[in-house]
């Protein structure tokens, strides 16, 4: 007789409607992660009462960690689907494995949220590096490998919403921007040609919903699957933002 996984898993229709629970049996496979389990109730939409339901709503595409898509809760933990292994989750919980959406987000169906939040706030803190044209503008600012070095973990953000789901600050009554946003608002401010538009940036972070409305519970930082250094940006972000102030205040 194989070996069975019990998943539970609360199912939303849309954001308007009611959840509730479901519970689905997953004949085991050695090296299955989460994604892996979702894929065979997909194929076979039945519940472990027997019962013919539909497929589970989910988000993935890279499978391997990059591109942030299959963020939810894994045992009450927000984690990504691709690399929550299910025999390391079976070691905590061998009875059953739950699955829910973030919390934080409008629920879409089942799993999916729409991340909408993180998107809106990036554009807030103007996270890009701003282009004027195509053509020959010349060598660009050097960098020294320590500025590289320094700057590179924050690249790696995958806007997979981790952080802003730990975070204690983000709820109905906050419209505070999260430590994503933050984070890449410090690492354009940082870049040579970023530079050029950190007063426009600083207007964000240190305004309404802005770096003050931190409550540095560092949450944040023990969720991110990239381990980047969120509270170091937010630290950088508090910094600029007293430099922003005085600047205003003396006008230069």
């Amino acid at each position: 007789m194989s070996r069975k996984i019990n998943v539970a898993i609360k199912r939303q229709y849309d954001q308007s409607s009611g959840s509730q629970w479901e519970k689905f049996s997953v004949d085991y496979e050695p090296g299955m992660n989460m994604t892996t389990v979702l894929q065979r109730i997909a194929a076979q939409p039945v519940t472990s009462e027997g019962k013919d339901s539909t497929p589970v709503a989910y988000d993935a595409c890279c499978l391997e960690e990059v591109c942030g898509a299959c963020s939810m809760l894994i045992n009450g933990k927000v984690r990504q689907a691709c690399s929550a292994l299910v025999d390391n989750l079976l070691e905590d919980k061998p009875d059953q494995i739950t699955l829910e959406p973030m919390s934080k987000f409008p629920v879409v169906r089942d799993l999916v949220v729409d991340r909408s939040f993180m998107y809106n706030a990036l554009k807030k803190v103007r996270a890009w590096v701003p282009v004027d044209g195509y053509f020959d503008r010349g060598a660009g600012p050097k960098m020294s490998p320590h500025e590289q070095e320094d700057m590179y973990p924050l690249t790696t953000c995958m806007t997979c919403g981790c952080c802003v789901e730990a975070c204690p600050q983000i709820n109905e009554r906050s419209n505070f921007i999260g430590p994503q946003a933050i984070s890449q608002g410090v690492l354009f401010n940082e870049h040579p040609v970023g530079k050029f538009e950190e007063d426009e940036r600083m207007e964000a972070l240190a305004g309404a919903g802005g770096i003050a409305d931190c409550g540095n519970a560092q949450n944040c930082v023990k969720v991110c699957p990239k381990n980047i250094p969120l509270t170091r940006s937010i630290a950088k972000a508090g910094k600029m933002a007293t430099k922003h102030a005085f600047k205003r205040f003396f006008g230069s």
